[in-house]
């Protein structure tokens, strides 16, 4: 059982918005932060307030009488002003993700722009996140990674999405729905190379919580026959690295060098082919005299 403090016992939460990270799916992952930071704001707002109610009845939050706004892509044009409303009369605003960590695929972007537009406070109560669970779990390498949301659902533009991520120099992880999960699969084989490691991470933290490792071509097989259900997380490898020849990079040299200076241009190139700097700043001064 949790234990949520006292009102009398909490300290004031201070005036600003403050961003929420909720469970992504075993309610004991809440934070002590969180809970304090849901017991003592002026101002409840959330995606679906159903599922905030729910997720502070479990643990013992009382609503006290306080607003609790519903906050959406559909209705953002009358509860954003009234949000900025009560943070501009120095009110504090809790904003509880509906799963995870604020603002990752939640439309809690806007409304933070706008408060730090505005000056007002913007705060961050850490917590669980889908895609650093998936990360942890996949045994991928997390020195340099990017999170590139869900693919379109379009075909031309998912094969233009997955194309551009191709040569991309860190792990991938992407989200996706359980009926397209067989399709990314294949598309992903396709475009970024079956023989890449990869995990499809599916129901993080909740009962049937199940990782599936393996090459993108091993995956398409192990999936291709089943029916997914529950929410999924896709973490794909890095390309191995590809050498390259004089030209290659001579011509990466005089593209970047259009817009950059001579020594920007020279650690872009040598960053993206894995190069010594020095060697390709001497190419890039020759590149700029000619």
């Amino acid at each position: 059982m949790t234990i949520v403090k006292a009102a009398a016992e909490l300290r004031p939460l201070p005036p600003g918005l403050h961003f929420v990270s909720t469970p992504i799916g075993a309610a004991r992952d809440i934070t002590l932060r969180a809970l304090d930071t849901l017991a003592s704001a002026d101002v409840l707002a959330a995606e679906d307030t159903r599922t905030l109610r729910h997720l502070m009845e479990i643990h013992g939050v009382p609503l006290n009488g306080r607003p609790m706004v519903a906050y959406h892509d559909h209705n953002a044009g009358q509860a954003l002003p009234r949000l900025l409303g009560a943070l501009a009369e120095g009110k504090s605003v809790a904003y509880a993700s509906e799963a995870g960590t604020p603002l990752v695929s939640d439309p809690g972007f806007e409304l933070a722009r706008e408060a730090a537009a505005r000056g007002l406070p913007v705060i961050a109560a850490p917590g669980p996140s889908a895609v650093l669970c998936a990360l942890t779990v996949s045994g991928l390498p997390s020195d340099r990674f990017l999170f590139a949301g869900f693919p379109p659902n379009a075909k031309s533009a998912r094969a233009t999405f997955l194309q551009e991520l191709a040569p991309v120099r860190a792990t991938l992880i992407l989200y996706e729905s359980p009926k397209r999960i067989n399709q990314l699969l294949g598309d992903l084989a396709q475009y970024l190379g079956g023989m890449r490691q990869a995990a499809v991470c599916r129901e993080l933290t909740k009962r049937f919580e199940e990782i599936t490792r393996g090459t993108l071509a091993e995956l398409v097989v192990a999936f291709a026959e089943r029916e997914v259900k529950g929410e999924i997380v896709v973490v794909v490898d890095r390309g191995a690295e590809v050498a390259a020849d004089a030209e290659t990079v001579e011509k990466a040299l005089d593209h970047a060098l259009q817009a950059m200076s001579v020594k920007d241009a020279a650690a872009a190139v040598a960053e993206a082919y894995g190069l010594p700097r020095k060697e390709v700043y001497r190419m890039a001064l020759l590149r700029g005299r000619e």
